[in-house]
């Protein structure tokens, strides 16, 4: 076999993840009222656009705190509880000055390293499934959110906001290459280093793992710290969006499962040990444009709900495909 078809193999899930959200956002464009009644300008593509990009980088981070996770053979589900709380704390300190913002933003990250660490730490040193310790850790995180804000309100720093929200050069959406920033410096460092590596390893094979000697739990320790920092990037964004932050239960629990979904249409495996951060930011991205396809199409808002649940169905189904077709072959040899 040639040198790029092991590429391809490798990077099967993250391929596909791309030519699927190609295949979407090219239906969504065709099809999008202002495209047909603008025409294909370069204008409305770029309105559009600037639009989609910015619901789904929200999901996008989110995910990229899953993934971190997910390949350590674990699953966080206070994901969407620290991008809640996040969020909140956002709409309370950055604002004022360029000064009082900047200490505002480390605060707000620096939170969501402290709820990846805790998370963490229960994980590896309380031995605790990650499923149960993540569901107690996020509903602590929610109710400090719910602290923080019982009522929706706050404000942010509007000139940060409306700069991270924006165009580039007219028609390349800020918060897309802010993404492709966090990617270089979180994912790229984190998946080529020692620690990157291991956490792989741990989630292909503890046991083995554990017998080479490699450092297991400093991996896990920064995967989980690393996840919570990427979903406050996350509260963060939503912060600038909305201009407000809130405690809302219903997106958060729905940002984690969408989180999911993500991972596994981006080629995640959720038995841990193989994927990548960038096809699961794919994988958001495709599952955003199927959101956004439902109302191109005016899809009854009723049976919405039914339709996202079916994709996550189908979603987590393929990723358990995969491990189910391996374990076939192996009986042949049995």
């Amino acid at each position: 076999m040639k040198e790029w078809r092991y590429i391809v193999a490798e990077h099967r899930g993250t391929l596909l993840a791309i030519g699927i959200f190609a295949l979407m956002f090219m239906i969504y464009l065709l099809n999008h009222p202002a495209i047909e009644g603008n025409g294909f300008t370069a204008k409305a593509v770029s309105n559009v656009s600037q639009t989609a990009a910015n619901k789904a980088v929200l999901l996008a981070f989110v995910a990229m705190a899953q993934t971190l996770v997910v390949i350590t053979a674990g699953i966080d589900l206070s994901v969407g509880m620290i991008f809640i709380l996040t969020n909140c704390l956002a709409s309370w300190l950055v604002v004022g000055t360029p000064l009082e913002t900047a200490f505002g933003v480390i605060v707000v990250l620096g939170v969501g390293l402290l709820c990846g660490a805790l998370n963490g730490l229960i994980v590896i040193v309380g031995r605790l499934q990650p499923i149960v310790a993540t569901i107690a850790t996020g509903s602590i995180y929610f109710g400090l959110a719910l602290m923080l804000r019982p009522y929706p309100g706050g404000s942010v720093n509007e000139d940060l906001a409306d700069a991270l929200t924006g165009r580039l050069f007219g028609f390349i959406p800020s918060s897309l290459v802010v993404l492709a920033v966090v990617v270089l410096v979180v994912w790229v460092p984190f998946s080529r280093s020692l620690l990157g590596r291991t956490a792989y390893a741990s989630g292909s094979s503890e046991p083995a793992a554990y017998m080479s000697g490699i450092p297991i739990g400093k991996a896990k320790f920064l995967a989980y710290t690393l996840s919570g920092l990427l979903a406050s990037i996350g509260g963060l964004f939503l912060t600038f969006f909305t201009y407000t932050g809130e405690a809302a239960l219903a997106s958060g629990n729905a940002y984690t499962l969408f989180s999911i979904a993500a991972v596994v249409l981006g080629g995640v495996s959720l038995f841990g040990g193989k994927g990548s951060a960038i096809g699961a930011i794919f994988g958001a991205l495709a599952f955003r444009t199927i959101g956004d396809l439902l109302f191109v199409f005016d899809f009854d808002p009723l049976w919405q709900p039914l339709f996202q649940g079916v994709v996550l169905l189908v979603a987590v189904s393929l990723g358990a495909f995969a491990l189910f077709r391996v374990r076939n072959r192996l009986e042949w040899f049995q």
